[in-house]
């Protein structure tokens, strides 16, 4: 089970974007990296094709999972992810608050 899933609102720790938050928009576990909406924006110089217009494209560039927190569904400040067993299920909680961690 990952710390950090799609879905999840996170906090930029380290980096051009810190202390901003955002929506995970996928992981790549292999490469440790995800992608945040509105997080680590990169241009690309996009070539005029038959199916797509040319120009600057703006997108969201992977980010490593250790510049990266999850977000307190309390408070909103970064926190550490701990698991535990409700009933037979293993959930996720927020070390800060004690929340569990819908997901």
């Amino acid at each position: 089970m990952q710390n950090i899933r799609k879905g999840d609102k996170v906090v930029v720790l380290a980096g051009k974007d810190k202390g901003r938050s955002g929506e995970v928009l996928s992981v790549q576990p292999k490469d440790d990296t995800a992608i945040v909406r509105g997080i680590n924006i990169v241009v690309r110089h996009q070539r005029q094709s038959q199916s797509q217009q040319g120009g600057l494209i703006r997108k969201e560039a992977p980010i490593h999972l250790s510049n990266i927190a999850l977000a307190d569904p309390k408070d909103g400040k970064p926190t550490r992810v701990g698991f535990r067993t409700e009933g037979d299920k293993k959930v996720r909680f927020a070390k800060r608050s004690g929340e569990t961690i819908n997901g």
